[in-house]
């Protein structure tokens, strides 16, 4: 909704919300206690009309209106210099030199920015699922239910990979929805798009099933439910169910050429949303596990490679084509090698990436699974000890300000004066912790941490935490002493 994220794709493209990207767009849809599986999905007899009001009626109590709003800020930004500037503004300034060009830095003033898009509530105490496209960088959420009540709207967690986002409102016997696993859905099987699309609020739109364990071919965790239910701008983290008005997916993307509906949107399953619900609620951060391939379908390999005049024979068209092992990843340990093709995981076959990643992505660092490979053709199964992304089992929280040991408070106006620096923020106190080991000391001014600018202690927490569950959880800070002194420093977060 805020930022484009551009796939390429033959003929058409997706569009991020809010935005257009010349003729061909991809757009996410949005103009912005876990509850627990029920019972399997009944799907309508052959002949049999089908009557969707009852999904309506039980859905739409459930999706809330979202409003994004992110303020104005004042923010410093380089520029292209003009060579002339000096010249016209002093006589003597072009010919001594000063009118050379070059970039400098100048502070502009962002215009405040609002948005809308949807959200499920998943929990009669008031937690909501958006996308995390919905709510990312927002300095105000506000939650509209379907009754008109307004509440204030906090983010729990969210997950850009996966495109998630949980939200927490203070409320008590909300309606939250019924969620059912979208393990059982079928190809063909009547659904419900419910959400805000293009300023109308509480809207259903119908249609069926297109296909499953659908890539498209961006970044991170894909493997969405396809659908012709018409999806538009504000459809975004709104729900998708199915013929009894239970959660099956969060609506995420539409396929467009012009931005609006005109064939297909994307859900995000809800086997995929319950692991990061809960990892969310419980560790702040997902708990991401990995096989530790780089690869892809099979099909697409064998197409590539006879572009190129190569016939190759795997012993299969389905499956995963595994084109490098990490090394020191959970496949290597397993005795996986480059060029083997995964036909299945726990006993349950799988035909392309999608499919392999949506497992997975319900899994945790530590969790064991069979996987079924051909290697040369011949069959072999193997048990491997899926990893974190830091290669090891841990469970990986995000840290807090509390690991460095230390207090701060963003720098004054004479600092900046007297040292010639424009952002920062001091160390006002230095206890047992990460920052004392390092041998930082009370009057040092942290000015930039893993090449981010820190302006205020709400960018050093976020930098804090985004580095420790990156895949190299090291701080590597840049700042001065009161006496003018430039130091620098690298603090591990992990012990």
């Amino acid at each position: 909704m805020k930022k484009i994220v551009n796939y390429i794709l033959p003929a058409f493209s997706l569009m991020a919300l809010a935005f257009s990207v010349a003729a061909f767009n991809e757009a996410k849809a949005s103009n912005a206690q876990t509850a627990q599986p029920v019972e399997n999905t009944e799907s309508a007899t052959p002949g049999q009309r089908v009557d969707l009001t009852y999904a309506a009626e039980k859905a739409l109590p459930s999706v809330v209106h979202i409003k994004y709003v992110q303020n104005s800020k004042i923010k410093t930004v380089e520029v292209e210099s003009d060579p002339f500037s000096d010249f016209f503004s002093d006589p003597f300034g072009g010919f001594f030199g000063r009118g050379n060009g070059g970039r400098q830095k100048r502070q502009v003033q962002t215009p405040r920015r609002t948005a809308t898009g949807s959200g499920v509530i998943i929990s009669k105490d008031g937690y909501i699922v958006t996308n995390n496209h919905v709510v990312e960088g927002a300095d105000e959420l506000t939650v509209t239910l379907n009754d008109n009540s307004e509440y204030s709207a906090r983010i729990i967690g969210n997950d850009k990979t996966t495109d998630l986002a949980l939200l927490k409102i203070d409320g008590n016997n909300l309606p939250a929805i019924s969620i059912a696993s979208s393990d059982n859905i079928r190809i063909g099987e009547w659904v419900l798009a419910v959400g805000n699309p293009l300023g109308l609020n509480n809207t259903v739109t119908a249609g069926i099933v297109s296909a499953k364990a659908r890539s498209l071919g961006a970044n991170g965790v894909e493997s969405f439910i396809q659908t012709d239910a018409a999806i538009n701008q504000g459809n975004s983290g709104g729900a998708l169910v199915n013929a009894r008005g239970q959660l099956i997916g969060i609506n995420a993307m539409l396929y467009s050429q012009t931005g609006s509906y005109s064939g297909y949107g994307f859900a995000i399953p809800t086997t995929i949303m319950n692991k990061v619900v809960d990892d969310l609620k419980k560790y702040g951060t997902v708990q991401r596990a990995m096989i530790g391939i780089q690869g892809g379908d099979v099909k697409k390999y064998v197409d590539s490679q006879k572009e190129q005049g190569k016939e190759v024979d795997l012993g299969t068209m389905e499956g995963i084509y595994v084109s490098k092992v990490v090394d020191g990843g959970a496949a290597a340990d397993a005795g996986i090698e480059d060029g083997d093709v995964i036909v299945a995981v726990d006993g349950h076959k799988v035909t392309n990436m999608a499919e392999l990643q949506e497992i997975i992505a319900r899994k945790r660092p530590g969790d064991k699974v069979s996987l079924t490979y051909l290697h040369e053709k011949k069959k072999h199964t193997a048990t491997v000890i899926l990893k974190n992304e830091q290669g090891n089992t841990n469970v990986m929280k995000h840290a807090d300000l509390d690991v460095l040991g230390a207090n701060f408070r963003e720098i004054t106006d004479a600092q900046k004066k007297q040292l010639s620096i424009n952002v920062g923020i001091e160390v006002i106190k230095v206890n047992n912790g990460k920052m004392k080991d390092a041998g930082i000391s009370r009057g040092f001014i942290i000015q930039k941490v893993n090449d981010e600018q820190i302006k205020t202690i709400d960018d050093m927490q976020n930098v804090v935490k985004e580095a420790s569950t990156s895949n190299e959880p090291v701080l590597y800070i840049q700042g001065i002493y009161p006496t003018g002194k430039k130091a620098y420093f690298a603090i591990p977060l992990q012990d």
